[in-house]
């Protein structure tokens, strides 16, 4: 029991070194958050790794314990005298001296990983220095703490055992007793105990594949051999030397190559007098011959290797896809077999892609682009080997398929076959292992009853029954409970294998017995661990040192016909169990780090790539009429990419990181964000992206959501959104016209004139949607409160402000005697006065420039009115699916009448509220300054809010009491507005003539929103000034139509008719 826990222990720190020690070290110096670049960063994360080192210093403490303790067990009981248990030095327990040798082996890699790591060194190097110095001052640091000196003998103890790289040195050359030492029958006994495990190696290399880990354990234990006993055996050296014609060289773990005969030349003193010098000068080719013969066979390899694979992969699918029914042991045998067969090949392309790129990358050497896609290949076969000459790519939904008679056998791979069948080779290997157990019992039982039938048994053969009772135990199970019943365990063959070594039991068994049990031991050992076996062999972790060629992967996706891509993220993926053992960095930092970059090195390289790729065919194939017929014809299936570009569109999901991601959804939503870009920029083109959109779909099944941006039409016109970003230059350049209502504008350095129209502004409403609306109000709201800022400053004036209440005076003291109208005498006699106090150089007055800047507050009207009428427009075209707007039924209570869920009834109310008011703007009324204008979608009247806006401040006269006498300034200003148009409508057409403006409504627009606000639209009634212009006309009519002598003719002089008509006009305009 002693021997087998040694051996369990050994084992368990194996596993610790392999799986947490060695990825650790070999992870150190990833840079996550960018710690190296600052100052002193090595230092810190040297001080983060600290934790850790200890920990390793810990457990190669422990190690040389486990180590101490089984060589002066073994010593010990090679000592037992021959009256306590015979035959003691004839036991050669090679599960015992074997588990020592793998012990030894640890210590081997981790001084090869220390050494072939230079920043590991390198910041150990700075980290004591920077002790060095907080010792010798550590007030200057701050870190005056009784903890430091302990601190401090910590670090040189780590450096002294770990950093300098003799780890396993100093495990050989630690003191044992003078007696072990000194003892040659002893050193005898191990050197035939490693001759006798090298020679087994050797026969087993010869036929398969040689196993390194078994190498390096009895290349170990011939090291420690020498150290302990001081000596070299030549026979012993020389033969070993000679493992490098079967294993010169080969990978260890993540960038690490080792070299064995490399290894002894560093660690055994005095090799020269067994090895020649003629081989020892070859010791540098060890390395780089099988690196570059590998390397130049790759290929070669690559066939033969596929090819082994599409047998095993038709056997495995012929074999595992029904139970037999008759010649069970037989079918077992066979698949037994084909486990084994699969693992071996997954070795083989593991150990070859391996060896190439880690020991390429330690020598320096560039790898070439056919050797890197032919690395890439042999992953692919590890991950997933497809049958590339019998499988086609199906759909998107399908997986690969064959053709003809293997239609319905899916392609599958080393790694992934297992997994496909993983149920049924988890039951053959348990129905293996009870049956080679019961095998194996069957063969000790015999033994052990033949020797218990002798009549004389010595005390040499009740022990061997003993022994031979212990391992019948551990192989049957009888000492645990029935559910576990012949469950043969790790455990349990350990110590039936110690017990079989220490009855020797090559000696109690016939040859053919031996033969068969030996064969039973390894089996039950191999599949006992076939999942972490399989697990470790399939490994491509390694990937992360030669991240390099994953970028060249993505590389050649687009170009190159490279398949089976989700097979190759599997490999990648694999990386990540790798990073958990990180310990300087929190290991899900650095998994997103990696991440990350693989995925944008992947976005870059292939996406992007491939979804210009995709874009740029549509283009062209759109585009294909222009090309000549000779040139469609003269292109055969064979040039086209689009069959490529599909394939890679069908890619499956791809698992990166914990999640999937998918090339096809990916090249969907970059091409429906292209297309709505380039819709939005050029709306013209809204055909040509629709039909790339139905084309995307017919030529590669990409399913594009519409851009639900409207079509332009011919007559679009201006944009409505750039209008009301410049409105303050809108409303001066341009005129209103309120009965036809449409913009136009005033003059223009072309030979046309701008105008906005209803339809122009729909067109914008449906470009932009309804909720442009809005800021159409908030950038008029902003402009008519800088404008009546204007507007106040000029009523303020005292001349004017003096003129009005004049005029207001006199209006009020004889209104009887006017008839309370207000004289047209009154109000030329005050444009004539306003205009004394100065001109502009463009010739306008005062009253010129206000009667523009109400004109501007007119347009500002006008335009939010536009803005109405197109927004109904718009919405017309939505309300043509309504039969009848005011006869629409109400969802709401056909939903609650079907039993719907609450959500589904929430938004039938919501659906028809919005009906509801959309039938309320149709059928409202045209009274725009009194009932407003009715937003759809929230019922807001925009000009009774702007009214009820300005009104709030505006008439509050005790603040603004100069506000009170704008409706006396308004005659004045009708008579400069008539003035004014008649002037532009008589200069119209004229060359010289630069203003082309015949309509202004925007000046009436204005006054009826000012006197609305002001709420003086019936001072301004009061004053009867309609009535009386006309009056006046008619009198000027009257009087010009009267002859002055009563002699002359009848008829009427040309002047007087000019008269007449301009009076005419004149009324025509005012009144219009």
């Amino acid at each position: 029991m002693t021997f087998s826990s040694l051996v369990l222990e050994t084992n368990r720190l194996q596993d610790i070194a392999w799986t947490e020690v060695y990825p650790a070290l070999l992870l150190y110096g990833e840079d996550v958050d960018g710690q190296l670049a600052s100052e002193g960063g090595s230092v810190k994360m040297m001080a983060n790794f600290l934790p850790f080192l200890q920990e390793v210093y810990v457990f190669v403490n422990r190690c040389y314990e486990v180590f101490r303790n089984a060589i002066l067990q073994m010593y010990n009981f090679y000592l037992i005298r021959e009256d306590v248990l015979e035959r003691t030095r004839q036991r050669a327990m090679l599960r015992m001296w074997r588990a020592v040798g793998g012990l030894l082996s640890v210590f081997i890699f981790l001084d090869e990983i220390i050494r072939s790591h230079p920043l590991i060194l390198s910041h150990w190097s700075f980290f004591v220095k920077s002790m060095q110095s907080v010792l010798h001052n550590p007030s200057l640091f701050n870190a005056d703490s009784p903890l430091l000196k302990p601190l401090s003998n910590v670090v040189q103890q780590i450096g002294s055992m770990i950093m300098d790289g003799f780890i396993f040195k100093n495990c050989c050359q630690q003191p044992f007793q003078a007696a072990l030492h000194a003892d040659l029958s002893f050193c005898e006994h191990i050197r035939n105990i490693i001759l006798s495990m090298y020679t087994r190696w050797e026969r087993v290399a010869s036929d398969d594949i040689a196993d390194k880990r078994l190498l390096s354990s009895i290349i170990a234990l011939a090291t420690f051999h020498s150290h302990l006993f001081r000596t070299v055996d030549k026979k012993l050296f020389k033969m070993i030397w000679h493992s490098n014609n079967r294993l010169a060289t080969f990978h260890v773990i993540g960038d690490i190559v080792w070299t064995p005969c490399d290894f002894l030349i560093k660690n055994v003193s005095e090799l020269e007098k067994a090895i020649d010098k003629k081989s020892l000068s070859f010791v540098g080719e060890f390395r780089s011959v099988p690196v570059a013969q590998k390397t130049a066979l790759l290929a070669q390899e690559m066939t033969t290797t596929a090819n082994l694979l599409t047998e095993w992969i038709f056997k495995m699918e012929e074999e595992l896809r029904n139970w037999p029914i008759e010649n069970v042991h037989g079918h077992l045998k066979q698949r037994i077999i084909l486990f084994l067969e699969g693992m071996r090949q997954a070795d083989l392309l593991s150990r070859t892609v391996k060896l190439v790129l880690c020991g390429t990358l330690n020598e320096k050497k560039p790898l070439s682009r056919s050797v890197a896609m032919d690395c890439l290949r042999f992953i692919q076969l590890i991950k997933a080997y497809p049958l590339d000459h019998h499988f086609c790519y199906g759909t998107r939904n399908d997986n690969f398929f064959l053709e003809d008679t293997f239609k319905n056998i899916f392609c599958d791979e080393v790694e992934s076959t297992f997994i496909k069948w993983w149920n049924e080779v988890f039951e053959c290997i348990q129905q293996g292992l009870q049956h080679w157990s019961g095998q194996l019992l069957r063969l000790v039982n015999n033994a052990r009853e033949s020797l218990r039938s002798e009549a004389v048994l010595s005390n040499d053969k009740v022990d061997i029954i003993s022994s031979l009772t212990i391992a019948g135990l551990s192989l049957s199970g009888s000492n645990i409970t029935i559910l576990h019943l012949f469950s043969v365990s790790s455990i349990r063959m350990t110590v039936a294998g110690i017990a079989l070594d220490f009855v020797q039991y090559a000696k109690i068994f016939r040859s053919e017995e031996l033969e068969t049990a030996n064969d039973l031991i390894c089996r039950m050992e191999t599949f006992l661990k076939f999942q972490q076996t399989l697990a470790r062999l399939c490994s491509c972790s390694f990937l992360f040192w030669h991240r390099s060629l994953i970028s060249t992967y993505f590389d050649s996706l687009i170009n190159e016909s490279v398949q089976y891509v989700e097979y190759f993220f599997a490999a990648v993926t694999d990386v990540e169990t790798l990073l958990n053992a990180c310990r300087h960095v929190d290991p899900g930092n650095l998994k997103k780090k990696f991440c990350s970059e693989i995925f944008d090195d992947f976005e870059k390289k292939f996406l992007m790539k491939l979804c210009e790729a995709v874009e740029t065919d549509l283009r062209l194939s759109m585009h294909s009429y222009l090309q000549p017929v000779e040139a469609k014809l003269a292109k055969g299936p064979v040039q086209e990419k689009s069959f490529h570009l599909k394939r890679l569109l069908d890619l499956p999901p791809l698992f990166l990181c914990g999640q999937f991601f998918d090339v096809k959804r990916y090249t969907e939503l970059h091409l429906e964000r292209a297309f709505y870009n380039l819709t939005a920029v050029a709306l013209h083109d809204c055909h040509t992206y629709v039909e790339m959109r139905l084309l995307a779909f017919e030529k590669y099944g990409l399913h594009l959501c519409e851009s639900h941006l409207p079509f332009q039409t011919l007559d679009q016109g201006s944009d409505m959104l750039l209008i009301t970003r410049n409105l303050h230059l809108f409303v001066s350049n341009y005129n209103y016209n309120l009965n036809g209502q449409f913009f136009i504008e005033k003059d223009s350095r072309n030979k046309h004139l701008n105008i906005l129209s209803v339809e122009h502004v729909a067109n914008s409403v449906r470009t932009h949607g309804t909720g442009i609306m809005n800021t159409v109000i908030n950038f008029a709201y902003q402009y008519l409160k800088k404008r009546f800022f204007v507007f106040s400053q000029f009523l303020y004036d005292d001349h004017i402000k003096g003129q009005l209440i004049k005029e207001i005076r006199y209006f009020q003291s004889n209104a009887d005697q006017l008839n309370k109208m207000y004289p047209m005498k009154r109000v030329q006699r005050f444009n004539s006065r306003i205009r004394r106090l100065g001109v502009t150089d463009e010739g306008l007055s005062f009253l010129d420039k206000f009667r523009i800047l109400i004109t501007n507050i007119g347009n500002v009207m006008g335009y939010v009115r536009l803005v109405r009428s197109g927004s109904i427009e718009a919405s017309s075209h939505s309300l043509a699916f309504l039969r009848d707007p005011d006869d629409v039924v109400s969802f709401a209570s056909l939903a609650t009448d079907s039993s719907f869920s609450a959500e589904t009834v929430e938004a039938a109310k919501f659906l028809d509220e919005v009906l509801e008011e959309t039938a309320k703007s149709v059928n409202q009324s045209n009274n725009y300054l009194q009932a407003g204008i009715f937003y759809l979608h929230y019922g807001v009247f925009y000009l009774q809010i702007l009214v009820e806006v300005f009104s709030k401040e505006l008439r509050n006269f005790e603040k603004y009491e100069h506000l009170r006498n704008f409706y006396v300034i308004v005659p004045s200003l009708t008579v400069n507005y008539v003035e004014s148009i008649l002037n532009c409508k008589g200069t119209l057409g004229r060359r010289s003539q630069q203003n082309s403006s015949f309509t202004d409504d925007g000046f009436v627009l204005g006054i009826a929103f000012i006197l609305t606000t002001l709420d003086q639209i019936g001072k301004f009634e009061s004053l009867n000034w309609f009535a009386s212009v006309e009056k006046r006309c008619e009198d000027e009519s009257v009087v010009a139509k009267t002859p002055r002598n009563l002699g002359s003719r009848l008829e009427l002089e040309p002047s007087v008719k000019i008269r007449i008509a301009k009076l005419e006009h004149y009324q025509k305009v005012l009144f219009s």
